[in-house]
């Protein structure tokens, strides 16, 4: 059986599941990991819950369903835990040069951007803006992927720094960087698209209590 690493894996290198309508499931990658994501015409579930449970609530050819209120809420059920949400998934390789906007690494931030990076994400490095108005966070998130999240502070706006950073952070990690946008948050969608970065899929994550 596959692993979800290696399913990811496998997108970054352009190699996505067959668009056919199916559904794949994997055991969780950690006991931190846990939920669903949506690509073209095939979806992906990483839960130790099992198989027979979730294909009984998942109609054949319901491509819609693994992301609808109702599978999710069976599923918080089932595990306890509740439904972050779910987010745009895209995708940036790596590029080489300095980042495209002077930031300075820092440690012991206590940004809540930062705290809530470390409760999801292993290895977290963080880098501020000179003027500190933005930060950068990376970090191994799901399945042990490189994730991005970027901060501007509202008086700092409007000038392309979520942009900037988004690009910076595909200079200052030598692999694949995914990012988890919530769709309606335009502003951000938009930045990362600017980037560079790929929409490859949507998805749900139910975070551990």
């Amino acid at each position: 059986m596959k692993t979800l690493a290696d399913l990811l894996q496998s997108v970054e290198r352009g190699r996505f599941p067959e668009a056919d309508g199916g559904l794949t499931i994997v055991p969780q990658p950690s006991a931190r990991d846990l939920g669903v994501i949506a690509f073209t015409a095939h979806t992906v579930v990483f839960a130790d819950v099992p198989p027979g449970w979730i294909r009984d609530r998942l109609p054949p050819g319901d491509l819609s369903a693994p992301l609808c209120p109702p599978f999710l809420r069976a599923l918080s059920e089932r595990t306890g835990r509740r439904a972050a949400g779910t987010d745009l998934l895209s995708l940036a390789m790596p590029l080489p040069g300095p980042s495209p906007v002077p930031v300075e690494e820092v440690t012991g931030s206590d940004h809540p951007r930062v705290a809530r990076a470390r409760r999801h994400r292993d290895a977290v490095r963080v880098w501020t803006t000179e003027d500190g108005g933005a930060l950068l966070a990376v970090g191994r998130g799901v399945a042990g992927r490189w994730e991005v999240a970027v901060e501007v502070e509202p008086a700092h706006r409007g000038r392309g720094l979520g942009r900037l950073l988004a690009g910076a952070a595909r200079r200052l990690v030598p692999e694949p960087v995914w990012a988890q946008v919530a769709p309606g948050n335009a502003a951000s969608v938009r930045a990362f698209l600017a980037a560079g970065y790929v929409p490859v899929g949507a998805e749900a994550l139910f975070p551990a209590p």
